[in-house]
This record gives structure tokens, C-alpha cells and sequence, in this order.
């Protein structure tokens, strides 16, 4: 049997499994580290970098780093928390998320993660690019405004459906999801494919069901994201 590997988040002495990541570790241990691009079920990514820590005092993403016996980790610090900060506060102001107006607002994870870092409104200056949409499919509705390419798309598609509909094209700021033909009407996708019901912000949506779920009974209305993974008295009070 292996042994169980031992090490330290904020003090905390925490033990996990050989092979098991960071995220995956503390997440068993009722250790929440904020994540956008991570899934349970999914391949590990890394590309939104929320879930950063500080391990040996240089930032890595938990949610791709394996654990080591006597590991180090800074977790729930300042410094580590104001890095999420930014990159939280890049991620608003690099697409177009008019929360008011978009009915994933409450079950939305970007916006959760927002109001758990007590963020008001960005500090960068919006960019306010120019994104497609795609209403074609009967079903689906693609806002690329919203998009965070977080990738969950891409890899459900792929890891759970077996299919191929979403991908990445373009490089750097071109960059963007895009699907297997011309438009998403073209492609295999249906709406109760596992990819619709990853994406953690509103890029993807499914028609007909909007606000079927009122404003006040919503996902993260009651409580903050990741009280789920912490025990209840850490949950009470952030």
C-alpha cells in the first residue's frame, strides 16, 4: 500500500495520496483553493491560474502540481490572495460579463468567485473586445463575449461525450473557442451533451430554460463558492 504523503498548507499539516495534486489534496482535507479552469472528471489544465499558490515561495498552479512529502504551501495569505486578485480582476475586464443582464448571475462561478474576494468592480480598464455569438443550434447559444477559455468546454467535449464540437484557434489575444464547422447547428452537439454543463461562466447556455431558476435560489446566492469543500464553521465565516 503506498504511504500517505504529508505536508503543509498555511501550517495546517495535511496528508494526501501519491499522485494526487495540490488541489486534489487539499480539497480531501476540506482545504478550499479557488479554481475556474479545474473540473472534477476532467483532465487537469492550468490555464486560468486562480487556484495559484506559493510553494518554496514561487507560485505554481495547484490544480497541475503534484504533492511532495514535506511540501510547503501558502494558500489562504495575502500575498497569495491578491495574486488571485488580479488575475480574477484580468478575467472580468479582458472579455464582457454585464452580470445584471446575464442569466447564469447566481450561477455563475466568476462571479462567485468576485464576491468571495470582496471585489466591487475591476481595477484594470475594460478592454471591451469584439466577440462573435453563435445562436444557431436550435438548443445552444455560444457568447463568446463570456468566454474565459478556461478550456472545460474543449475537454468534456472530448474526455465525456466523445466528441470533438469545441476547440481552440487563433494564438494570444486572437485566441477563441470555436467548433467543428461552421457554426455550432453544423456539428453533432446536443444539448444534453456533458460539455453544456461545463462552462463556469455564461458562454455556453442552454435555451429555453433561462431564469427558470429565480434570482434568490441560485447556486451561489445563499453561500459563497467553495462552501461545499470547507467545514462548516470555516463556510460561516467568509
Amino acid at each position: 500500500m503506498n504511504q500517505p504523503v504529508t505536508f503543509f498548507i498555511d501550517g495546517q499539516v495535511i496528508q494526501g495520496q501519491p499522485g494526487q495534486t495540490i488541489l486534489e489534496a487539499a480539497q480531501d482535507a476540506r482545504v478550499y483553493i479557488p479554481r475556474l479552469c479545474y473540473r472534477e472528471g476532467l483532465s487537469n489544465f492550468g490555464a486560468c491560474r486562480v487556484c495559484t499558490v506559493l510553494v518554496n515561495d514561487k507560485p505554481v498552479a495547484a490544480c497541475t502540481t503534484p504533492i511532495t512529502e514535506g511540501m510547503m504551501i501558502e494558500n489562504d495569505t495575502e500575498r497569495v490572495q491578491n495574486y488571485r486578485k488580479d488575475l480574477i480582476d484580468m478575467l472580468f475586464v479582458e472579455g464582457n460579463h454585464f452580470c445584471m443582464f446575464c442569466e447564469k448571475s447566481g450561477n455563475c462561478e466568476l462571479q462567485a468567485l468576485a464576491y468571495r474576494f470582496r471585489i466591487p468592480a475591476p481595477k484594470y480598464l475594460f478592454q471591451f473586445p469584439q466577440r462573435e455569438i453563435d445562436a444557431s443550434h436550435p438548443d445552444i447559444f455560444i457568447d463568446r463575449n463570456r468566454c474565459i477559455l478556461c478550456g472545460r468546454c474543449v475537454r468534456a467535449s472530448k474526455e465525456l461525450d466523445g466528441k470533438n464540437v469545441f476547440q481552440f484557434v487563433g494564438r494570444g489575444t486572437e485566441k477563441r473557442i470555436a467548433v467543428n464547422a461552421d457554426q455550432l447547428s453544423d456539428t453533432d452537439a446536443v444539448v444534453t451533451d456533458q460539455a453544456m454543463d461545463a462552462c463556469p461562466v455564461g458562454a455556453i447556455l442552454k435555451k429555453h430554460i433561462g431564469y427558470t431558476i429565480p434570482v434568490g435560489k441560485r447556486v451561489y446566492d445563499h453561500q459563497p463558492i467553495g462552501a461545499d469543500i470547507e467545514d462548516s464553521a470555516v463556510a460561516s465565516d467568509t
